[in-house]
């Protein structure tokens, strides 16, 4: 069983079982709503998913894909399109408590991702901020 929840801790999340996949997004859709250039998505059964605490909110952020985010502190946390992975939950990945611990084994929608994130090796790299 894995768990995982949002920043402040009012949602909180479990799933079991072995996931589908486990990929890094690089679609527009999934920009938008994170703000970030790519997001790790990790698609299981949805009878494997459960909340334990609290109540995510739901927004329709595109036909019928609903992602799913603490109305507190406004992390996503899970991504449900009944018509286009029916059965399945996708949770944000890096919302596990061990998320170090689960790579993604693929990138999707690569498409759409932008220039740069495919030369992010090439960059400097920094252990903390530069010059803290």
């Amino acid at each position: 069983m894995l768990e995982g929840g949002c920043q402040c801790g009012a949602v909180r999340y479990a799933v079991d079982g072995e996931f589908a996949h486990h990929a890094l997004c690089h679609c527009a859709d999934c920009r938008a709503s994170s703000g970030a250039p790519a997001m790790a998505w990790m698609a299981y059964k949805s009878e494997s998913f459960r909340i334990t605490k609290g109540e995510a909110v739901a927004f329709n952020s595109s036909g019928d894909s609903w992602r799913h985010f603490c109305g507190t502190c406004g992390t996503g946390l899970y991504f449900v399109n009944e018509t286009t992975l029916p059965g399945i939950v996708d949770i944000q990945s890096a919302t596990l408590d061990d998320a170090a611990n689960h790579a993604p084994g693929a990138q999707i929608q690569t498409a759409e991702r932008l220039p740069y994130m495919t030369d992010l090796a090439n960059l400097p790299e920094f252990e903390r901020y530069p010059g803290m």
